[in-house]
């Protein structure tokens, strides 16, 4: 797969091993690090974060795919899970950004957006029509970086604790 070339240093982005499995399971905490939406608990979305990635690095489905970044020393910096996915509006195939997670430390060289266009290239690869995510109202540093990649809001979910 060829990507486009970053100013930043050398990554390379490969397929998972179970020897990435602890890594992996080791940024859950990545997805709750910023305000959570009320009623939204930390210890209940860390929980649920975590049991949906062991389902899939374990079970690794079908429609699962997870790719690491290295630095050029060979370090794990970060991580995607995309998922394969039918559109509900078209029926089409669409590739959803699952997780993606960027290791405390790793952060500002340039990994996400790296991991990003590697999402859209794996996307046009698989046919798939769309490129989607998801996003927590308060994790501002991802929408900024979505946002200034291109992406725009296409549907806006909407919660109410009972």
């Amino acid at each position: 797969m060829r990507l486009p070339p970053f100013p930043y240093q050398a990554m390379h982005i490969r397929p998972i091993t179970s020897s990435d499995h602890t890594f992996i399971l080791g940024l859950a905490n990545r997805f709750t690090d910023f305000p959570l939406p009320p009623g939204r608990p930390r210890d209940v979305v860390e929980a649920g974060i975590l049991r949906d990635l062991e389902r899939h690095v374990e079970e690794r489905p079908a429609n699962s795919f997870f790719f690491i970044l290295e630095e050029d020393d060979g370090t794990r910096a970060g991580f995607i899970h995309l998922l394969m996915m039918e559109d509900f509006f078209s029926g089409g195939r669409n590739c959803h950004v699952s997780d993606l997670a960027v290791a405390q430390g790793h952060e500002g060289r340039g990994h996400a957006r790296r991991l990003l266009a590697f999402a859209e290239e794996f996307g046009r690869e698989q046919r798939c029509e769309r490129l989607t995510l998801a996003v927590f109202p308060g994790n501002e540093r991802a929408r900024k970086l979505y946002e200034t990649a291109g992406w725009n809001y296409e549907l806006l979910r909407m919660s109410r604790p009972l």
